[in-house]
């Protein structure tokens, strides 16, 4: 049953919408453009583009946190526990460092992550997003 002011739809090749003044609009098409493409062009190409080809790029991944791992042992040598994580999963554009060392005590949170970003200002630049946890070792 049809809403009032509303025909029923009919059949699906009538190529018409219904509209709410009960007046029926004729189908269009999408433009050429929209339409998918039938074709050699609408295939994906087989073959991997090679890294020489231009705008094809290559991303070590692996050393940013080997990086960051090594320059907070040398600004944090009473740390007793580094840990980086790359929890972008594996693109490298974020990071959750978790740092645990006596330089923190007696400091307030913001001033340990102060620290930290002092430390990896230059490595910071490469990244997206960066997470820090520090802590002072229970004595």
């Amino acid at each position: 049953m049809a809403a009032a002011g509303l025909r029923s739809r009919g059949p699906v090749s009538d190529r018409t919408t219904p509209r709410p003044s009960g007046l029926l609009r004729p189908f269009l098409p999408a433009p050429a453009a929209l339409r998918p493409r039938a074709g050699p062009a609408a295939t994906p190409p087989s073959l991997p583009i090679p890294p020489s080809a231009p705008g094809a790029f290559r991303v070590s991944v692996p050393a940013a946190p080997r990086a960051a791992r090594r320059v907070l042992r040398e600004k944090f040598p009473r740390a007793s526990a580094i840990r980086v994580v790359d929890i972008s999963g594996g693109c490298g554009a974020m990071y959750e460092i978790h740092i645990e060392s006596e330089e923190f005590r007696e400091k307030r949170t913001v001033q340990q992550h102060q620290m930290v970003n002092q430390a990896l200002s230059e490595e910071i630049k490469s990244m997206h997003g960066l997470r820090i946890f520090t802590s002072v070792p229970k004595s």
